[in-house]
């Protein structure tokens, strides 16, 4: 078994692929948000290959084909973008000020917890991109010398809450405007809560498209300065 899947080009795909549509069925049957189809395909995964005994390298070798198409879809998003673009101009400086704010908090979290917990140098720069995009995240902690593995890590865990209570802390904190709503969850949750910002509605995610390249941006430069304070 283990020596057909580290030959195969199309295991990792296949289990991928297989556990996420299994994810999405619980959601359609079930209807509770912790079923999150994601959060399920993890887990379906994770379960698949301590069950039976295979590394995670040998799965990785054919499953990172799909990480290939994390960049065309990420550039896909400016659509919603593109149609919102009267509604974006209409809004600019309170959607710029929105996602500064949303960059400056999760930086700052980030030093407070870091000095709560007495965490080192190293592992406070790790966790400053938490928030952004992967592809920038990955960059990012490369450039800053922290543990890219855990960035990644705290990326997907930031995007996978961000999906699964967005639309539910919106609720809670009632915020109700389209606009807010959608920089809200991009600016904190990057593409997974852009998904869940898309299911919400057009302008969502128009508004959540914009922030995670504007954020991106904006958390490259403040994470730089931020690095030095610890």
């Amino acid at each position: 078994m283990k020596e057909f899947v580290s030959n195969s080009m199309f295991f990792g795909v296949t289990l991928s692929l297989a556990a996420y549509a299994v994810g999405i069925l619980a959601k359609r049957r079930l209807k509770l948000f912790i079923f999150n189809p994601l959060l399920v395909a993890i887990a379906l995964t994770i379960t698949a290959l301590l069950v039976s005994g295979i590394e995670y390298d040998a799965y990785n070798s054919s499953a990172k084909y799909l990480s290939y198409l994390l960049t065309p879809a990420t550039i896909c998003l400016a659509i919603p973008l593109y149609e919102q673009y009267k509604l974006l101009k209409k809004n600019f400086t309170a959607i710029i000020v929105g996602i500064a704010s949303g960059v400056l908090t999760s930086l700052t979290t980030i030093f407070l917890m870091a000095l709560l917990f007495k965490l080192g140098h190293y592992e406070y720069i790790t966790l400053l991109p938490k928030s952004i995009t992967t592809a920038i995240g990955i960059g990012l902690s490369q450039e800053l010398e922290g543990y890219v593995s855990i960035t990644v890590a705290s990326i997907m865990i930031t995007g996978l809450f961000g999906n699964i209570a967005g639309d539910i802390i919106c609720k809670v904190c009632g915020i109700k405007h389209p606009v807010a709503r959608g920089i809200a969850i991009g600016t904190s949750a990057h593409v997974m809560g852009t998904a869940k910002a898309l299911q919400m509605g057009q302008i969502e995610g128009a508004m959540s498209s914009l922030s995670i390249a504007v954020a991106g941006c904006m958390t490259v430069a403040g994470a730089i300065l931020y690095s030095t304070f610890i």
